[in-house]
């Protein structure tokens, strides 16, 4: 049997800790991963996984086969890369991950231009605002925004997004402008479900931040939602630039409290880990980040 394949499936099983999952990645029943993984053990002679009906783990041989047998995979990637036909090209199947406004707005459009320049790569695009789970669902890379909570993935910053507070004119005309933010208590605050609050510096034109606990008659755990009825002059808003610049610009809806706006948080892509992470991934990934950094593209996204 091909020995790389017989790599690749081991490799696929170390990462994903289950056969099935190794399986499903690769598009072949788990009895098939499961002969590969015996015949990579009898041909070597030792005990790579130690497998149980609930979980596969590595055993001390297993866990210093994986370094090696990644590090020949990406160096077998790399070489064939090399010498295809115009440089290196990106293949495979990508699995991409995203908040739902934002991937329709800025991941979904760039995607499209990515598989235009790499026809060799099919790509499955999620946009879902749920926390994906990117080894157990076989994603390659997820889009999250805002700051991330600990964890074993790894990320990459590909840009940073700005929060800002909004209301139609008709609504702070009739209710007022909030000259600070612990004014909000009297107003209709629109919120995104179970949303922990709303962030302002402490002071204006200094760092530190603190989280300001809002209300009003209505919530919703769509943005979208809260978007409308912030046009509809509902009540204040608290929403990311790229998703009301355009609003903005138009009178559509007005900023307040600016001095008060907390410093940028991250746009994010995270990753199952950092190493030999496939040729199609990365470009994908820098990409984004070529795009996101550039003051132009958000400029005219909001204008």
């Amino acid at each position: 049997m091909d020995r790389l394949k017989l790599m690749e499936t081991f490799a696929a099983v170390a990462l994903r800790g289950s056969l099935t999952a190794a399986a499903a990645a690769e598009g072949v029943a788990p009895a098939v991963v499961s002969r590969r993984l015996d015949a990579l053990e009898e041909y070597l002679g030792v005990k790579l996984l130690v497998r149980t009906t609930r979980k596969v783990t590595l055993s001390f041989e297993g866990s210093a086969y994986l370094e090696d047998c990644q590090r020949i995979l990406r160096e077998v990637g790399d070489v064939e890369a090399a010498v295809s036909l115009g440089g290196v090209k990106a293949r495979g199947h990508l699995r991409i991950s995203a908040p739902a406004g934002f991937g329709r707005r800025h991941v979904a459009p760039l995607l499209m231009r990515y598989l235009d320049d790499n026809p060799e790569v099919n790509a499955n695009l999620d946009l879902s605002d749920r926390m994906v789970d990117l080894v157990n669902e076989n994603v390659d890379c997820a889009v999250r925004l805002g700051e991330l909570a600990d964890s074993s993935l790894v990320s990459v910053r590909l840009g940073e997004m700005r929060r800002v507070v909004v209301a139609s004119p008709d609504y702070l005309a009739r209710r007022g402008v909030p000259p600070a933010p612990t004014f909000l208590v009297d107003h209709e605050c629109l919120s995104l479900g179970q949303q922990r609050g709303w962030v302002f510096r402490e002071t204006a034109g200094k760092a530190a931040t603190s989280t300001i606990k809002v209300g009003g008659r209505l919530e919703c755990n769509d943005g979208a939602v809260l978007h409308d009825w912030a046009l509809a002059g509902k009540g204040l808003a608290w929403r990311s630039l790229w998703e009301v610049g355009a609003d903005i610009a138009a009178g559509r809806l007005v900023t307040v409290l600016d001095e008060f706006a907390a410093p940028p948080v991250g746009i994010h892509a995270v990753v199952p880990q950092r190493r030999h992470l496939p040729l199609r991934v990365r470009m994908f990934i820098d990409l984004l980040k070529a795009t996101w950094r550039d003051p132009a593209y958000w400029a005219a996204a909001t204008a």
